[in-house]
């Protein structure tokens, strides 16, 4: 049997920045370590570039990451064997940041996938012959500021047509084909139908299981067609002051058990950052009856696409306040605040068919985004 383990994101912020700035990787890993060495191979999203030495941010909405040789350090440490960089923020420092995080992996054997140099590398598929077989890993991430191109660096873009070709690519040539992807709804604990559609077609492409990550929150699971599909797997390690006691701690890594063309799997649920910084196993007690509790819940709304449905809706209403500000000429603190409360007036009502023509076509969108890109 073949033991795989895939971790959600990693970025050594806040109180863990202390610990790997000073090498303290016990402090943080100690816990978690046994669980990831007994794997054959584990995986970790880097939700940071490297940053050797000075370099400037790229222009981007959201905060721009980074770390240093000691993050690399650190997974290394943990167990981990590949990082993937298929996320929305490998590019954050520009060739700079891919550069260096391609070469510190490399120093410190530590396998990379979904990104690279070019589109053509971030895109390639990693095979691992592991006690005779021959297992394929691939790696993409929804479109935000970090994709590859033909003449730049940085991550391989989710593309249904492009990455169903990379599935089939590696059908014909490994006896186990591993799909992660980057995406989803930041802070929202459920896929969209459209993410559910999609991962399902992955699976009638080819792969054998699909593995989700992004949404600072762990989400459910479904079997389909006999492959499992997880939908959000949670922060791995991911310090923020702001989080405690919050669905941010929490998530779970997935133990893939390869034998006989055949995929089953174990959970290894945690709290990470939360009291304190590290990452510690939810074994059991009332805080595994919570966690499976709180999964199951899930799985059964998952399951469910009427449902499922109505919670996205849900969700999407929630946000629509802040979402109009992003067609709004307001910018900082007060005048956001004021627009919130109804105190400044939408000058999106008049705009609103001529932007949803050109956002909701395909060929408009490609016009869209070709001007937005060309004023940079």
């Amino acid at each position: 049997m073949i033991k795989i383990i895939v971790a959600g994101d990693f970025y050594p912020n806040d109180r863990i920045e202390k610990h790997i700035q000073n090498e303290q990787y016990g402090e943080v890993f100690g816990n978690v370590r046994p669980i990831i060495e007994s794997a054959d191979y584990a995986v970790v999203n880097f939700e940071c570039p490297v940053v050797l030495n000075d370099a400037k941010p790229i222009e981007k909405t959201g905060p721009a990451l980074k770390s240093g040789v000691n993050a690399v350090k650190s997974i290394q440490f943990a167990g981990f064997n590949m990082a993937t960089l298929a996320n929305n923020h490998f590019y954050d420092y520009g060739e700079k940041g891919v550069s260096d995080t391609l070469i510190t992996c490399k120093e410190h054997g530590i396998d990379t996938l979904g990104g690279g140099e070019n589109l053509a590398a971030a895109a390639k598929v990693s095979y691992k012959e592991i006690h005779g077989r021959k297992i394929a890993f691939i790696n993409f991430c929804e479109h935000e500021f970090s994709i590859a191109t033909d003449k730049r660096g940085g991550s391989n873009p989710l593309d249904p047509v492009k990455n169903h070709n990379q599935i089939l690519e590696a059908r014909n040539n490994a006896d186990y084909v591993i799909v992660i992807v980057h995406g989803g709804h930041e802070y929202y604990q459920l896929p969209s139908i459209r993410m559910k559609e999609t991962y399902r077609f992955f699976v009638d492409a080819g792969a054998d299981v699909i593995i989700n990550h992004h949404q600072h929150c762990f989400s459910g699971y479904e079997i389909y067609n006999g492959k499992p599909i997880f939908y959000g797997l949670g922060n791995f390690c991911f310090d923020n002051k702001k989080y405690r006691d919050n669905n941010w701690n929490e998530g779970y890594m997935v133990e893939l058990n390869l034998q006989n063309g055949k995929i089953s799997f174990d959970l290894h649920p945690y709290l990470q950052c939360n009291e304190s910084p590290s990452v510690l196993p939810i074994i059991d007690g009332e805080l595994l009856e919570k966690f499976t509790s709180k999964l199951e819940k899930l799985n059964r709304i998952i399951d469910d696409e009427t449902i499922l449905d109505h919670h996205h809706k849900e969700f999407l209403n929630e946000n629509i306040t802040f979402m109009k500000l992003a067609f709004e000429p307001y910018e900082g603190r007060l005048l956001t605040s004021l627009y919130y409360r109804g105190l400044l007036p939408s000058f999106l009502k008049k705009r609103k068919l001529k932007m949803l023509a050109n956002i909701q076509c395909e060929s408009h969108r490609e016009k869209l985004i070709h001007t937005l890109k060309s004023m940079q």
